[in-house]
């Protein structure tokens, strides 16, 4: 820990903030919260990377149209992909707005591609578990299954960007032994291979913290975070996504 201390002045600040913060009450407002609301792996699974791919922009706007997914599902969420269910609500002609850049068809054709998934693998679980090792092979397996099925804005289309919304997905996924993350795939993924989710204010936190120098939101920025985190948290360098979570909210001048 001395180390630690000499190199990062505030790693146990950050240390008790990741201890603080992860708890129940951090699903309030979050949307790890809807994956929290149904029941049965499957159905979890599916609603995390459902909500997951919503998860831009103003928070206020984006947890509705999660909260519509939910609610056209009946919290049977798996089947509802899986059987076509949304077809009643989602038409690949629709041009119409969803939210911000997605039309009802873009879900539609997202929706669809998705459930392709689930028929020749039964579960995202699975797929993964065939086709990646780590954090980040799980990142480009599933950036290319959507980008080959021609889905390119709801699912990024690679991994050159900093990907936050799938790297905040396999977080959920992968870390165990939290009331907060699901650790459905912890046992062929290690969660010390995640890569950090990375957002504006999330580099803005990093920076004052100097954690960061440059204020780019790429994937070698994010990994560059995730390398620096796991010096204070070794066996789960994610748990700094809690500790600048906790740190934002008790040093809120570091916004400015």
């Amino acid at each position: 820990m001395c180390g630690k201390k000499r190199e990062y002045p505030l790693a146990d600040t950050l240390i008790r903030y990741a201890r603080l913060y992860e708890t129940t009450d951090f699903l309030n407002g979050d949307p790890s919260w809807f994956m929290h609301q149904v029941e049965g792996r499957e159905n979890q699974e599916t609603m995390a990377f459902l909500a997951s791919c919503l998860s831009y922009g103003n928070r206020k706007q984006f947890m509705p149209k999660i909260q519509q997914l939910l609610d056209y599902s009946r919290g049977e969420v798996y089947k509802w992909v899986r059987e076509s269910g949304f077809n009643k609500q989602f038409q690949p002609d629709d041009k119409s707005c969803f939210y911000r850049l997605f039309t009802y068809g873009t879900m539609c054709n997202f929706l669809v591609a998705y459930q392709q998934l689930l028929k020749e693998y039964g579960t995202l679980g699975e797929y993964i578990r065939r086709n990646a090792t780590d954090g980040m092979s799980a990142l480009i397996a599933i950036s290319q299954y959507f980008s080959y099925k021609g889905i390119c804005v709801v699912v990024p289309k690679n991994a050159q960007s900093a990907c936050k919304r799938v790297c905040m997905f396999l977080r959920w996924m992968v870390r165990d032994n939290s009331p907060v993350d699901l650790g459905l795939w912890a046992d062929f993924i290690d969660r010390r291979t995640l890569i950090m989710p990375l957002d504006t204010h999330v580099v803005s936190e990093a920076i004052r913290l100097g954690l960061l120098k440059s204020k780019s939101t790429t994937m070698s920025a994010a990994v560059r975070l995730t390398e620096t985190l796991a010096k204070i948290f070794p066996d789960d360098p994610l748990k700094g996504d809690f500790a600048l979570f906790g740190y934002s909210i008790n040093h809120p001048s570091s916004r400015s």
